[in-house]
């Protein structure tokens, strides 16, 4: 969890629709921004039809499945219990080489932890080798360049010391360092009010939480983008609360969920077709993160304990949810095995989402 440092119509209208729009628009600048049609001019058809001529290999999931020189850039992945973590080990199982950014708040706690002993079992892959995180970016995803950083934060001393950690200068770093990724993870979100119902959420809060949890995914694609390699791919992840009232779940957060899964469906499509980039996210379950566990739950029961106890009463499959589960659908995703999948919500939750009726109900009893 990341903050900043201040705690239809029928077809025929349809039709008619797109025919005005693309009328309004001057020819070179829709041919420019979208309308790739050619293999040359649009990356993800050039690439694929390259990988295919090059390596003549039928698609199994073998092949598919082995990452080695692909880079993955993953934010929010600095907790051993969280989902980015998880992701992060199925890419390095995968080959991948890893690369953290990181909140400058929690920098040198993730920097002192990662080499402990006891982070071992946490860090250990199928082969019994330990995943290697090969770079450390310092990174507050509520700020695009220096410019929007304001002094108090400059001047913080988690932050004043460090080269840049706006996401124009890291990807400005990252560039730097390996040239291209091939893999974009957003697994990071922050809603300062988030105790709080709507009702009683401030401004301030639900733009946080907007700026923190759904836009900070805008503007990574957009800039990570440009250093993408065709055929590269994005994920991030959110929550049932996108689209389902989860009481307890405040503060804009669920709005921002909302946006950052309609954002997912429009940068699927814009940067599909301007560097033949795939974007998908997760609609991941309930689990006891250490940021999750931080939502208060007024002096009782902590409020990701009780959906967690909602999800495992009610879920189609009475199995145990963890965060593997969600880093072995990601690895899908962010694999050739998904390369025709784009602007898609997976749900990741053991069922939880086609649930009409709650079986712990006292209307059952």
């Amino acid at each position: 969890m990341q903050s900043s440092v201040k705690h239809g119509e029928e077809d025929i209208a349809a039709n008619d629709l797109a025919e005005l729009l693309f009328a309004a628009t001057p020819a070179a600048t829709v041919r420019n921004s979208y309308r790739l049609t050619t293999p040359l001019q649009n990356p993800s058809i050039a690439h694929s039809q390259v990988r295919m001529s090059e390596e003549a290999k039928p698609l199994t999931v073998g092949n598919n499945l082995n990452l080695e020189g692909k880079v993955a850039f993953l934010c929010g992945a600095s907790s051993e219990k969280g989902f980015g973590w998880a992701i992060a080990k199925e890419l390095a199982d995968a080959g991948a080489t890893v690369i953290f950014g990181t909140w400058p708040m929690g920098l040198k706690i993730f920097e002192r932890n990662y080499k402990k002993k006891s982070m071992e079992d946490e860090r250990r892959l199928s082969d019994g080798s330990l995943m290697e995180v090969a770079k450390v970016y310092p990174l507050d995803a509520v700020y695009d360049h220096q410019d929007q950083v304001p002094e108090d934060v400059k001047n913080n001393k988690r932050y004043k010391d460090l080269a840049g950690f706006t996401i124009q200068e890291v990807v400005d770093q990252v560039e730097k360092d390996y040239g291209q990724i091939d893999i974009l993870v957003h697994a990071l979100a922050n809603g300062p009010e988030v105790t709080k119902p709507l009702l009683e959420t401030s401004r301030e809060g639900y733009l946080e939480a907007s700026s923190a949890s759904a836009y900070s995914l805008v503007s990574m694609v957009s800039r990570f983008g440009k250093i993408m390699k065709p055929g590269g791919s994005v994920v991030s992840i959110s929550y049932i609360a996108s689209r389902q009232v989860i009481p307890g779940y405040g503060g804009g957060m669920s709005s921002a969920k909302a946006q950052l899964e309609s954002d997912t469906r429009t940068l699927a499509f814009e940067a599909g077709r301007k560097w033949g980039v795939r974007v998908n996210t997760i609609c991941a379950g309930c689990m006891a993160s250490r940021a999750a566990t931080a939502i208060g739950g007024d002096g009782g029961k902590p409020f990701i304990m009780k959906a967690i106890d909602y999800q495992e009463a009610n879920s189609p499959l009475t199995g145990k949810f963890v965060a593997e589960h969600v880093g072995k659908a990601a690895l899908f995703l962010l694999s050739p095995m998904a390369g025709a999948v784009t602007g898609v919500t997976l749900p990741v939750d053991m069922g939880l989402h086609v649930m009409g009726l709650s079986l712990d109900s006292p209307a059952f009893a």
